[in-house]
């Protein structure tokens, strides 16, 4: 059976039963009522077999009046048809009604406001699990009374099982296992049968009037209230929880309605949902957009109907312009038709010629300038959308925010207004800021949009459950096989082109990378995402997470370029569905982050983790664990990169968190405290290396002071070469001279500017330079300019090992590069290096060529953010 939906008509279609079409098959009726209960037929035969499927419906056998005041026992809703085909097996038709109504919409516009099988099911297994549990206490207490009225028994009997064989103690043991077993059965089917006995009468709170007692009718209409009120107070909030727990993630109006429909949750409820999640950005603009999608879609639906072929074009985009653009006056056209109309009328209510041809030929008249007017014509963007604001309000409870209009996301709105009506507009960028946005041109088709009514394979869907299970615990040879399974009986249900047997692919893929078969995984991973294209469509984000799903993989290949690629489709896929504000989003950006991560680029992974904590921050609050996980993963990435103290300052953020919403004792919370003491330590590991190199160089320092005061030849000598080459020196070396002749005799060195170098210096320099040629060292060749004063540290070197200053810088080079080398990605912060240089500029080519979805930059990193340098070594 499949629903039919064009142009604003619905048609059920149904496969044609044997022998119906031969001949009238008005007397073949057996059971029900084709004309709403004046006549019902009933049938003993038919009704046995339509009370034993409704006890698996949890529809009760209940009795009704037709409209003579006869009495008829009916197990199935009245307006039901059984019928017998050719082939002699029984039919029963018309069974939209085969849960009850719902009690919370009774008026006189909701005759077909029915509960889901979902909320059925889910009921009847909570009552049956109260009614177990009240059951299993009161067994208990009764037998606390027992216990104590048998003690006496109970030893008499002890004693004598003491003088029994052990074969007969064996025999007992085995009878007793037997027994315990025979109990559990028991319990089991006990359990079935009690949610089996729950039943409830199909025609409560309908316009058909109900036979027997006034306690049995008020017993059933109380049944149907409490399933009504069941959907009302536990099953709506319970899923606004979910909601916001992030358990339920749907990403647009299509999700959202599965979701719904999963939960055994109708429709008409969006209205308090959204409602229940309106301190939720992304969950308020979801349930607010897909309001004003389906309130819109009925007034789509009014333009259809009543518009002729050769219009389709423009009423369709007149309608999306004054949906999306700024449409304020009705065109000549429509005025001229309005007035037509109006005349007609006129000419029309004055004719009061009796008879019954002119009455006929007015009503002829009054449908041709009916039809012939268009509505669509006389339609504003003001008027548009005060009938949606109207239709939302009465039909999902909900009141429109005055600024809706401006709210809505324009591009998730029209394509799912788009998918609902099956209307097909030319993909271009449109200017949704103009007057008139579409023109006749962009709508390309008009398609009928149908909805399948496809069986459930119970016994697929069981072996799926259970695999789920064995995963959760690591059994993953127990569930492989279970998946192996699903999927084959599914092939043969379903056929291969079907959403289950995707989603058995999916844990299929789970399975094999979880065992660390990556080939066998991305094969699993292609056959779900060929289905889902093709079942689901290319912008469905199933899709969309199958592209996610198949870069994790190719990444746990080292393929990690091809793995971005998939990613980038990703997260193109997820900002047509539902834009660029989702947590799945800032999901799909952490994944980017470490794959980034993963092979050393950390300027792109820093940027993809901090914009993905912007928007959990944003949308879920500063305090959800999806925020804590965002912290964490900054944790991680700033230890790779051998900033300690940032990872622990974000690692306290998350502990904070976890702390607040988990609570101590949780698991999770204890990692992330395990993970702070960590960052902690190495933080003051690193802290403790620093104070051990300050330390030994102010020994070294304080040496060297005791060295230059004693040769006071040699202070001379620096000072005169510090004033005659001080210009080619820089900035650092100036301070280090300063500072050390500072220490040593109390002065400054001269300005640049001064009288130059006076002949005492001078000659105090030559006989410097005649002591250091004597014990070997480099002597600056004469006329060659004086190079800058080594600073402060290569000058102690020199003056501790005896070693030239060409040495010492070489020596020390070396040692800056195997910091570089061994320091775990952590180099000094004392000067400018060029690796900096080099980082920066690969950083700008990772930006230029970064997957879509991310800003250009990130205003709220810290300058401390900004000075780490160096890679990951793993």
């Amino acid at each position: 059976m499949a629903i039919i939906d064009y142009r604003g008509h619905r048609v059920v279609a149904q496969s044609v039963l044997p022998g119906i079409l031969q001949g009238d098959k008005s007397d073949s009726l057996l059971y029900g009522s084709v004309d709403q209960g004046k006549k019902i037929c009933w049938n003993e035969d038919f009704h046995s077999k339509v009370l034993e499927a409704a006890k698996r419906l949890h529809l009760k056998e209940h009795t009704v009046l037709d409209g003579s005041g006869n009495v008829f026992k009916l197990a199935a809703p009245v307006e039901c048809k059984g019928i017998v085909g050719s082939d002699d097996r029984h039919y029963l038709l018309d069974l939209m009604r085969v849960t009850p109504r719902d009690a919370n919409y009774t008026g006189s516009g909701s005759r077909f406001c029915i509960l889901r099988p979902e909320l059925i099911s889910g009921f009847c297994h909570a009552e049956s699990a109260k009614m177990s549990k009240s059951e299993g206490q009161s067994e208990q207490e009764d037998s606390v009374v027992s216990g104590s009225l048998e003690v006496n028994s109970a030893e008499e009997v002890v004693k004598a099982e003491e003088h029994a064989s052990s074969a007969t103690t064996d025999t007992q043991d085995a009878g007793k296992g037997e027994k315990e077993n025979c109990q559990e059965c028991c319990s089991h089917s006990h359990k079935e049968d009690s949610s089996k006995d729950i039943l409830f009468n199909p025609n409560a709170f309908t316009e058909f009037k109900l036979a027997g007692n006034q306690e049995e009718i008020t017993a059933d209409e109380e049944n149907v209230q409490k399933v009504s009120l069941y959907l009302k107070d536990v099953v709506v909030p319970k899923f606004i929880e979910d909601l916001i727990t992030l358990e339920v993630s749907p990403m647009d109006g299509q999700t959202l309605t599965e979701a719904l429909h999963a939960h055994g949750i109708n429709v008409r409820y969006i209205g308090k949902v959204a409602e229940g999640t309106r301190h939720m950005p992304h969950l308020w603009d979801l349930c607010s957009n897909e309001i004003v999608v389906r309130s819109a879609k009925h007034v789509v639906k009014d333009i259809l109907r009543d518009t002729e072929d050769h219009d389709l074009g423009h009423a369709i985009s007149h309608f999306f312009n004054c949906f999306l653009g700024k449409v304020q006056t009705v065109s000549p056209k429509s005025a001229a038709n309005n007035s037509q109309s109006k005349t007609q009328k006129k000419v029309h209510s004055g004719h009061h010629v009796s008879g019954k041809s002119s009455k006929g030929q007015a009503k002829k008249n009054e449908g041709y300038s009916r039809k012939k007017e268009s509505l669509y014509l006389s339609m504003t963007s003001d008027s548009l959308w005060s009938d949606i604001q109207e239709f939302s309000k009465l039909k999902y409870q909900f009141e429109l925010p005055e600024d809706a209009r401006k709210g809505v996301k324009k591009i998730s709105v029209i394509r799912n207004l788009c998918q609902k009506v099956g209307i097909s507009i030319a993909a271009r960028k449109y200017d949704f800021d103009a007057l008139a946005p579409f023109q006749v041109s962009d709508i390309l088709n008009v398609q009928p949009v149908v909805k399948h009514s496809i069986p459930v394979c119970s016994e697929a869907k069981d072996l799926v459950e259970t695999g789920k299970v064995q995963l959760a615990e690591g059994m993953l040879s127990e569930a492989y096989t279970l998946f192996s399974e699903a999927f084959t009986i599914l092939q043969q249900v379903t056929g291969p082109m079907h959403r289950e047997v995707a989603n058995c692919c999916r844990y299929l893929a789970m399975v094999l990378y979880h065992a660390g078969d990556m080939a066998g995984a991305i094969m699993q991973q292609h056959k779900e995402l060929i289905i889902n294209e093709r079942c689901l469509g290319l912008d469905h984000p199933d899709t969309a997470h199958s592209y996610g799903n198949m870069a994790l993989f190719y990444h746990g290949l080292n393929q990690t370029e091809l793995a971005l690629r998939h990613m980038s489709r990703a997260l193109l896929l997820l900002s047509l569905s539902s834009g660029p504000d989702h947590p799945d989003v800032a999901a799909t950006f952490i994944n980017v982050a470490m794959m980034y991560q993963d092979i050393g680029k950390m300027e792109p992974a820093l940027r993809y983790l901090q914009e993905a904590l912007t928007k959990n921050e944003r949308l879920l609050g500063e305090e959800h664990i999806q925020t804590a996980v965002c912290y964490h993963a900054l944790a991680i990435a700033f230890n790779c990169m051998g900033v300690f103290k940032l990872s622990h300052q974000n690692e306290k953020k998350t502990y904070d968190i976890l702390v607040k919403q988990l609570g101590e004792e949780d698991s999770r919370t204890k990692d992330s405290e395990n993970w702070m003491k960590t960052f902690k330590m190495r933080e003051l590991q690193v802290n403790a290396q620093k104070q051990k190199g300050q330390t030994l160089n102010a020994t070294s320092a304080q040496k060297a002071i005791d060295l230059l005061k004693a040769h006071p030849d040699l202070i001379q000598a620096f000072q005169a070469a510090a004033v005659a080459g001080g210009t080619s020196g820089g900035s650092s070396s100036s301070a280090n001279n300063k500072s050390l002749n500072s220490a040593v005799i109390g002065e400054t060195l001269p300005p640049r500017g001064g009288r130059g170098v006076d002949e005492r210096a001078a000659k105090a320099a030559a006989e410097v330079r005649k002591k250091a040629a004597a014990r070997g060292l480099l002597i600056r060749p004469h006329g060659v300019p004086v190079q800058a004063m080594p600073p402060l540290t290569q000058l102690l070197n020199i003056i501790n090992s005896g070693m030239t200053p060409e040495a010492a810088v070489s020596n020390n080079n070396e040692a800056t590069d195997g910091v570089k080398k061994e320091g775990n990605g952590h180099t000094s912060s004392n000067g400018v290096q060029d690796s900096e240089v080099d980082k920066s500029k690969q950083g700008q080519q990772e930006q230029a060529a970064a997957p879509v979805g991310l800003g250009s930059g990130l205003a709220s990193l810290e300058s401390k953010k900004q000075k780490t340098k160096g890679k990951a070594t793993s």
